[in-house]
């Protein structure tokens, strides 16, 4: 991989960062955004689609309709790649465009713009995979903002995490992008990430706040390898190679969880590579000690999702939705293992913290599981010393970001925050395994897309499933856990 080349297109990354994300203010009222020509591109983002080492995919939107153009060069200035599929649609009032390009080269520098042939965005860049076993990339969760303000205090976080690891390759954002999902929110989330999204690959997850009730919008907002995703309404489910690992992404909030189709999906697509590395990706967390790990949408995840896992051997699992950061163990059939798959909960990058409820310990997480835990939300225990709830420290106060890097046979993730006051960035937590490369055979090789009729055909069995769980195993918990529940109520005001 030409590394110098992606070093300096990092550290260029950084300076656009700094000096674009750098200047914002917060004063009283909202910034006003600046209003869009008609044909002007923006919510600009160029996607993992495909082949990581080939193929990227390109979305934009615009006031009008307009033609779909999108040029992409290399480091001579040359216009290369083949355009393989171009989208155009209203929706929700402006147009959005899709373009997909083909016929990259592994492990080059690229620079792109899009448009419709005579009105163009600024340039992009973005690197594609070289194909060897050393890579890094970034991850985040759950900006889940309204104003300006706060999309812009998450932008500040994205921008330390570039800063922390410059050589990333592509950032995750493990979903809910914005709270409502209207095009206000959207438009303020481009205002404040624009320049990051048009600078670097995305790996989108869809959250909750972007898919349900509010269907469509994940998808129309990012150029995604549909394939084989098992629906689009609410979600897209997809997964692409990465140097020596492979890398899945899954929709929660497919029946505001998980359907068996999907399951299906998983564990064949899991099954189909012999990469060292299997990593998921999904939005709520079934192991956490937040707000939402006491309904049972999330918690059925323990028993369907894991047990998938589990069978597939996957290493890693990066998971947003509860607003705080905890890492098990390593964990296999819900117990601690040393040839588990380690759980991470990977915090907030945006300003909407939770704070631990006390009831859930024991009773829906044991508490054994917990290898670290942060709390980011100012007032509250800030972190958990294997022992109590009331280690505090001030420095935890903040937006939180990770970051993974691979190596070989040496996957080392960190997480950080960086500080509301200060802006320093402070290592909250760094985890490192090592494994023998070469041992991971691929067991499947078929068909892995589901029909229409597949899929709605599994739905009854998938809400049975869920409903089994729901009052066989978690209502006889909850109702057992209510007298705690309502203490903690009472005496912290939280549930």
């Amino acid at each position: 991989m030409q590394k110098s080349l992606k070093r300096l297109l990092s550290i260029v990354l950084c300076f656009t960062l700094v000096f674009g994300i750098g200047t914002y203010s917060f004063a009283d009222g909202e910034e006003e955004i600046p209003a869009k020509g008609d044909a002007e591109p923006f919510r600009i983002s160029v996607s993992m689609n495909g082949d990581a080492a080939s193929q990227r995919g390109f979305c934009w939107y615009t006031k009008t309709e307009t033609d779909t153009k999108v040029e992409v060069l290399d480091k001579t200035g040359a216009s290369v790649g083949k355009v393989t599929f171009t989208e155009s649609q209203q929706w929700e009032g402006n147009y959005y465009h899709k373009a997909t390009v083909s016929e990259l080269k592994a492990g080059e520098s690229y620079t792109f713009r899009v448009g419709n042939g005579t009105e163009w965005s600024e340039y992009g860049s973005f690197v594609t995979d070289d194909g060897d076993d050393s890579f890094s990339f970034i991850e985040i969760a759950d900006v889940q903002a309204t104003p300006l303000e706060n999309f812009q205090k998450a932008a500040l976080t994205v921008n330390a995490a570039f800063e922390t690891l410059p050589e990333a390759e592509f950032i995750v954002n493990c979903g809910d992008f914005t709270n409502d999902s209207t095009n206000e929110e959207w438009d303020r989330y481009d205002y404040s990430f624009g320049k990051i999204n048009a600078n670097c690959t995305i790996v989108p997850v869809s959250g909750n706040h972007d898919g349900f009730g509010v269907e469509n919008w994940f998808n129309n907002m990012f150029n995604l390898d549909t394939s084989e995703s098992v629906q689009t309404k609410d979600g897209v489910n997809y997964s692409f190679d990465y140097g020596n690992a492979h890398i899945a992404v899954i929709n929660t909030n497919d029946m505001m969880s998980i359907t068996i189709p999907q399951l299906v999906w998983l564990k064949n697509d899991l099954n189909s590579t012999d990469k060292d590395w299997k990593l998921c990706f999904m939005h709520k967390s079934p192991y956490t000690l937040g707000k939402d790990g006491k309904w049972p949408d999330a918690l059925y995840l323990s028993e369907s999702l894991a047990k998938v896992f589990d069978m597939c051997d996957v290493d890693m699992v990066i998971s947003g939705h509860d607003h705080m950061y905890l890492r098990t163990k390593p964990l296999k059939g819900n117990r601690v293992s040393e040839d588990g798959t380690t759980y991470v909960l990977s915090g907030t990058a945006g300003t909407k913290r939770y704070e631990v409820r006390e009831f859930l310990a024991g009773m829906f997480l044991n508490t054994d599981f917990i290898d670290a835990l942060t709390v980011q939300k100012n007032g509250y225990g800030n972190y958990w010393n294997g022992k109590d709830w009331n280690s505090t420290s001030e420095d935890n106060v903040g937006g939180c970001f990770n970051t993974v890097e691979i190596k070989g046979g040496t996957l080392t993730f960190n997480s950080y925050i960086r500080n509301d006051e200060t802006g320093e960035v402070k290592n909250i937590d760094t985890y490192s395994v090592t494994k023998e490369t070469g041992k991971n055979k691929a067991t499947f090789s078929g068909d892995n897309t589901t029909s229409t009729f597949e899929y709605y055909l599994g739905l009854i069995p998938s809400f049975i499933c869920l409903a089994i769980y729901a009052f066989g195993s978690w209502l006889p918990r909850f109702l057992i856990d209510v007298p705690y529940i309502l203490y903690v109520y009472i005496t912290q005001d939280t549930f």
